[in-house]
């Protein structure tokens, strides 16, 4: 939907596809950071060899290309880039001809325990492998091992395959056929680097059981860091995770850890580059990779469905509805709420210390479901009595890290110094 009196086309702008498990958005930014143009769609999901869901890619892959050849001919923009963002542990593969040859298996789909207990033998034992790659061991959302799946279960499916790309680089790669006429296969570190138990987080390769199992000549060499734009640069492609954390790298230079809440709490701290170690992996501690190639500390706890779930126990014991915290509804509830949301930011510390290490973190920021919960920001402020604890709202904060990362490529303006808005709080 038009934002009235955010259009102006003497302005350039940047397309962005924000692709989640359930909601497909697009948007079109002017260089004021403004979301001018939205879009957004639920796609019904399908089902893959074995019975089990899975994104419906060819539909998936019409409703990119109808949107952004829409865009291409509105002339009420003039579109100087376009990148990708999506969620991660997901791989697109493409046969000789460019076309896939296979589904976009879901990451939730089951993995063989008869197939796991024989690989980690192989290669020096699960809790070894996952801390070289710094990845929890999760089945197939380490994506790695859905290709080492298919190599020894679809042995015909894995023979075809020419090029295995994430999910955001194979979008990327649909909006750089449809402006340069070609396509662009390329790897990319955020994807490679985001629990997939495929990248080496000390020798900085892929891991030494990627190259045993040649795994690593299915993937596409990784993107060259200068390109011709021809009018139109189009990027690389970005993991969900990485490009929210883009916004707060601009905008702030003090150490600082995000929390990005939701379903799962996640801790995020850019500035501690200390290995993982194995007391961490067994508190949920993982890694990623910045789109420069830089480790991310991060640790994760099930803090949003956590919530959930106490909020419907206690609203069904008190007859009361879900929102009661909200209109401060019968002081029984709300001093048992209170009393969860403790036991709750109790873990959220204990998550958040393990993120930040020994390092000298000023600053911690909230994003996401819990910014809004005043209770909980405030339980925060007081088991952090050093730090500035703030509460932040950022409009798509996936889309605007992924266009601003494009920032030099398609916008006239200077490099934004700040685009987020600040609510702190005290104790």
């Amino acid at each position: 939907m038009l934002q009235q009196g955010c259009k102006k086309v003497s302005m350039n702008h940047i397309v962005i596809f924000d692709i989640g498990k359930t909601n497909k958005k697009c948007f079109v930014f002017d260089e004021d950071y403004r979301i001018v143009w939205e879009k957004s769609a639920v796609l019904a999901e399908t089902t893959d060899e074995d019975g089990d869901p899975c994104e419906d890619l060819e539909l998936l892959t019409r409703w990119i290309e109808e949107t952004f050849e829409d865009l291409l001919n509105n002339n009420r923009f003039t579109i100087r880039a376009a990148d990708a963002t999506t969620y991660g542990a997901s791989f697109v593969h493409l046969g000789a001809d460019g076309k896939p040859v296979a589904p976009l298996y879901n990451y939730l789909k089951p993995f063989p325990q008869d197939l796991k207990a024989p690989f980690f033998k192989t290669y020096g034992g699960e809790e070894k492998l996952s801390l070289e790659t710094a990845s929890p061991s999760l089945g197939n959302l380490n994506s790695g091992l859905q290709l080492y799946w298919l190599k020894h279960r679809r042995p015909e499916v894995y023979k075809t395959i020419r090029n295995s790309l994430h999910l955001p680089q194979y979008v990327a790669s649909l909006l750089h056929s449809m402006v340069h006429g070609a396509s662009k296969y390329c790897s990319e570190p955020t994807s490679i680097g985001c629990h997939t138990m495929l990248w080496d987080f000390e020798q900085k390769d892929y891991h030494r059981w990627v190259k045993a199992e040649g795994i690593n000549q299915k993937f596409p060499p990784f993107c060259p860091e200068k390109e011709e734009t021809n009018g139109c640069y189009v990027g690389n492609g970005f993991h969900d995770s990485s490009a929210a954390l883009i916004p707060y790298l601009t905008s702030f230079q003090e150490p600082f850890v995000l929390i990005s809440t939701g379903t799962w709490c996640i801790s995020l701290n850019p500035f501690n580059t200390e290995p993982l170690t194995s007391e961490e992996l067994a508190q949920d501690c993982l890694c990623y990779l910045t789109a420069d190639g830089k480790p991310v500390k991060a640790a994760r706890y099930f803090g949003g469905h956590e919530h959930e779930q106490a909020v419907l126990k206690i609203a069904g014991e008190y007859g009361l509805n879900v929102n009661f915290f909200q209109k401060k509804e019968n002081p029984a509830a709300l001093n048992e709420y209170a009393t969860f949301m403790q036991s709750l930011v109790n873990k959220q510390v204990a998550s958040t210390l393990l993120a930040i290490g020994n390092t000298s973190v000023s600053q911690i920021f909230v994003d996401g479901g819990f910014s809004k919960n005043e209770l909980y920001i405030k339980l925060l402020a007081a088991a952090f009595p050093g730090m500035e604890v703030n509460a932040v709202e950022v409009a798509q904060a996936t889309a605007l890290g992924a266009a601003v990362a494009c920032h030099v490529r398609w916008n006239s303006n200077p490099p934004p110094s700040s685009l987020i808005s600040l609510k702190k709080h005290h104790a």
